[in-house]
């Protein structure tokens, strides 16, 4: 694409991170669909695009393999791409609006047993850094945050006599979060430790060992190796603690709102998705325990 095509996409991503303070690996994320689009459009301007170059790049990209869930966030990119030319520098008309992408089927997250998280959780901490890993798990589990979220809370966001935590989610929504009685414990004490490690100016609440503010990175590292030395045989990563957590709520409350509300979905139909998970964990008690569907 031409130089003017570049600056555009230059600006789009400097509205998403100040205008609509989207987190930075979100803004990457846009900035490679957007990439995308420029390669598959070659010469063509951007103001020149019509609905059929959209269907034939979609079209192109399914036969090089793309799943349905893959096109349709980049879809989702472009067409707000569009939403922000004609909005800011006098574009007439989005190509991307009305075109549709091939469905994929829904795939089920994957989430730990309440035996298998309490066998990750397990084991007792001794120095520093696995107290510190103790801490981040449970609190993981116990309120099913996001990584991004809970890599980049501050001391003050968390209430240990009030038992509760604050949250920037995705688009810098706050929530606040319930904490249980075990992640609070492993919390107080992380804290013991936490003042004697922090470096000058840090007001992180998870720490590296060199007193700075955890990467998301490293947090993933630390449950996956935590994960293989519990011999869990999953890919533990720190989302199924998220799905173990919501799975594991509602199944004891079926309560979806107050899940969805926790979460921090958007969406009603974000959440309803572990209601599958209930179901299958209904109809796995349902064929040991029923007489009816007992094999002979």
């Amino acid at each position: 694409m031409d130089s003017r095509s570049e600056r555009l996409a230059v600006a789009f991503n400097t509205h998403l991170e100040c205008e609509r303070r989207l987190s930075g690996h979100t803004c990457s994320s846009y900035a490679r669909d957007i990439q995308i689009l420029f390669e598959a459009l070659a010469s063509t301007p951007l103001d020149k695009v019509e609905p059929q170059h959209i269907r034939q790049v979609v079209a192109r990209l399914h036969g090089k393999g793309l799943s349905g869930r893959s096109l349709a966030r980049m879809l989702s990119a472009w067409r707000r791409f569009y939403h922000y030319l004609i909005r800011d520098h006098h574009f007439h008309h989005n190509p991307c609006t009305g075109i549709h992408v091939p469905k994929s089927p829904k795939k089920l997250p994957h989430a730990l047993s309440p035996d298998e998280a309490a066998q990750l959780l397990a084991p007792p901490a001794m120095d520093p850094l696995a107290i510190r890993d103790c801490a981040i798990f449970e609190l993981f589990y116990s309120s099913g945050l996001r990584l991004a979220e809970l890599a980049q809370l501050k001391i003050d966001d968390v209430d240990l006599m009030e038992g509760m935590v604050r949250v920037k989610g995705k688009g810098g929504k706050m929530r606040i979060v319930p904490v249980g009685k075990v992640a609070i414990a492993a919390l107080q004490q992380w804290m013991n430790h936490h003042k004697g490690m922090i470096s000058p100016g840090v007001d992180a609440l998870f720490l590296s060992r060199r007193g700075q503010a955890i990467s998301p990175r490293t947090i993933g590292h630390r449950l996956k190796m935590q994960g293989i030395r519990q011999g869990i045989h999953k890919n533990v990563h720190p989302h199924i603690l998220r799905h173990s957590c919501a799975s594991h709520l509602l199944q004891s409350s079926g309560d979806l709102r107050a899940v969805q509300e926790m979460l921090g979905h958007a969406h009603i139909t974000s959440t309803q998705v572990y209601t599958h998970l209930d179901f299958q964990h209904l109809s796995h008690v349902y064929d040991a325990a029923h007489p009816r569907a007992k094999k002979k």
